[in-house]
């Protein structure tokens, strides 16, 4: 819980740190994840799956021209169907995600605009660390960064598409031999995700 105030006063403090002249707008988002989980096939079988995300957001427009930050703390679920057949289970990870974006916009008239956004995602586990009989393990926190776009409409709405990319595992899982019964080994695992958005700015 102190890992997520530090971050969210990091991201406070960026924005305050803005120009007085730079426009700040507050706002809800939310939207839709399609999860790609990287695990070896050959260990397990996978698919993906579908989740959602919703928090408050802030903006700020700064004085040069195009260049803005945005910043949210959102709560994430992300799901992957692992195992096959009556081994079938599907894998839930609850996170509360603090995306910072560096964004850069281009006008297309007084009512539209295309952005462009990058930047660093900071998480942390809020829901069961041990999943799927014990054997896979989430990770307390994680980091990975967003890359997208999208475009904003009569200076509140604005939809956006992002690929997320985890930099290190999400997970680890316990790979066991059916003959000694014994953990042989351990295989990381990531959870990507593509993610489709729209927030409403005050």
């Amino acid at each position: 819980m102190k890992k997520i105030f530090t971050i969210m006063a990091f991201a406070a403090a960026l924005i305050s740190a803005a120009p007085a002249n730079a426009q700040i707008k507050f706002g809800l988002k939310g939207g839709l994840n399609v999860t790609n989980m990287s695990l070896s096939s050959d260990v397990i079988a996978k698919s993906n799956q579908t989740g959602f995300f919703v928090g408050p957001t802030v903006k700020v427009t700064l004085p040069i021209v195009g260049l803005g930050v945005d910043a949210a703390a959102l709560y994430d679920q992300r799901e992957a169907e692992l195992g096959e057949g009556s081994d079938k289970e599907t894998l839930t990870q609850k996170n509360i995600n603090i995306p910072v974006n560096l964004r850069y916009g281009i006008g297309l008239g007084s009512m539209a605009s295309v952005y462009f956004a990058a930047g660093p995602q900071f998480g942390f586990n809020v829901g069961s660390k041990n999943l799927f009989d014990g054997n896979f393990k989430m990770k307390d926190s994680n980091f990975s960064v967003n890359v997208g776009a999208g475009v904003s409409l009569v200076n509140h709405v604005e939809i956006g598409f992002t690929y997320n990319i985890a930099c290190g595992k999400t997970g680890e899982m316990n790979i066991w031999d059916a003959v000694s019964d014994q953990v042989i080994s351990k295989k990381s695992a990531r959870m990507n995700a593509w993610q489709i958005s729209a927030a409403y700015y005050f």
